[in-house]
C-alpha cells in the first residue's frame, strides 16, 4: 500500500497495516518509546499465540523423514510463507518443533476464528 494511501487511510480513522493480510502481524498494533536520545522507536507490540479452541481441525498431517514445514505448507496452504497458521494450530512457537520427529501428527486446520462445518 502506497504510503498516500496510508496516510489517507490513517486520517480517516481506519486501520493500516505494513505488512500483507497474510503475515502472522498483519493485525498486531504498533507502538512507539523513546530511546535515551529522545529518539522515537516505533515497534510491533507483542503478539500471543491464539487459544487452540480456536481452531477447526481438517485433518492430521503425518511428519515423514527429513520433511521441512514450508513443504508441509505448500500442500496444505498453498504458500510456504504461511508455516506460522500451521504452527499457531499446533500451538507452536518453534517451527521447527513440527517436524523434528518422524511420525509425528500435525494438525492442519482452518485459519484462525474460522467456525468449521461438523455436519459437512
Amino acid at each position: 500500500m502506497s504510503t498516500s494511501i496510508q496516510a489517507l487511510l490513517q486520517q480517516s480513522g481506519a486501520k493500516t497495516s505494513s505488512f500483507s493480510s497474510g503475515s502472522r502481524y498483519y493485525n498486531i498494533d504498533t507502538a512507539t518509546m523513546k530511546d535515551a536520545n529522545g529518539n522515537t522507536i516505533t515497534y510491533l507490540r507483542r503478539r500471543f499465540l491464539p487459544q487452540p479452541d480456536q481452531f477447526y481441525k481438517l485433518q492430521e498431517h503425518t511428519v515423514l523423514q527429513g520433511e521441512r514445514l514450508d513443504q508441509v505448507t505448500v500442500q496444505y496452504l498453498g504458500d510456504p510463507e504461511r508455516y506460522w497458521q500451521i504452527c499457531d494450530a499446533n500451538n507452536v512457537m518453534n517451527p521447527e518443533e513440527l517436524i523434528e520427529e518422524p511420525g509425528s501428527k500435525i494438525k492442519i486446520t482452518l485459519p484462525e476464528g474460522i467456525p468449521g462445518n461438523n455436519n459437512a
